[in-house]
């Protein structure tokens, strides 16, 4: 009997996640020669639904959020979503012949909020990457993520102080000025 995703344990989910994301690099040959327009739509297509990205940018720009008008919310979460798919995906470009473990994890299974610990292997040193998720109700119910740590760096914590920075110098409008000028120069290099 198939696990429905409301139902499935946050560990789980991680691991079905992951070994997606996995097994879809080892088939795709343009992925593997690192082909960062594939590895971007590979990242976009099967791990950004399960991102909660709302919540995401809104801890990342911090109190003045809730002074952003809508349009410049929306334009936020459009950058921000870029500039994350880009930095997941250049890390999936290291990946090969790649195992990855998730950690036990110690909650009650009403928890709303939880932190799955992974830890990836390949051909150096093991590599860290830990998931905070939040449970979903109703239609759609199931596991967010909301905030990743990358060998140890919780990203939105990273980026909410180099937004305020931004915000602070030059205003919401300047934040997603810079975040549009960031991503076309990321595309450049990929």
């Amino acid at each position: 009997m198939p696990v429905h995703a409301a139902d499935e344990a946050a560990d789980a989910f991680i691991k079905r996640l992951s070994t997606e994301v996995l097994n879809s690099i080892k088939a795709d040959k343009s992925v593997q020669s690192g082909d960062v327009s594939r590895i971007v739509a590979l990242v976009d297509t099967l791990v950004m639904p399960n991102v909660d990205f709302k919540r995401m940018t809104a801890s990342a720009v911090g109190p003045k959020w809730r002074q952003a008008t809508p349009e410049q919310q929306q334009r936020l979460q459009e950058e921000f979503k870029i500039l994350l798919v880009r930095t997941y995906a250049g890390a999936l470009t290291q990946v090969n012949d790649v195992t990855f473990s998730v950690k036990p994890m110690h909650s009650g299974a009403d928890d709303k909020e939880v932190v799955v610990r992974t830890e990836i292997k390949g051909r150096g040193d093991p590599v860290q990457l830990d998931y905070r998720l939040e449970r979903t109700p109703g239609e759609g119910a199931g596991w967010k993520i909301y905030n990743l740590n990358v060998l140890g760096v919780w990203l939105v914590d990273t980026y909410r102080s180099q937004f305020a920075q931004e915000i602070n110098a030059k205003g919401i409008d300047g934040l997603i000025a810079t975040l549009v000028e960031r991503n076309k120069t990321n595309a450049k290099k990929g």
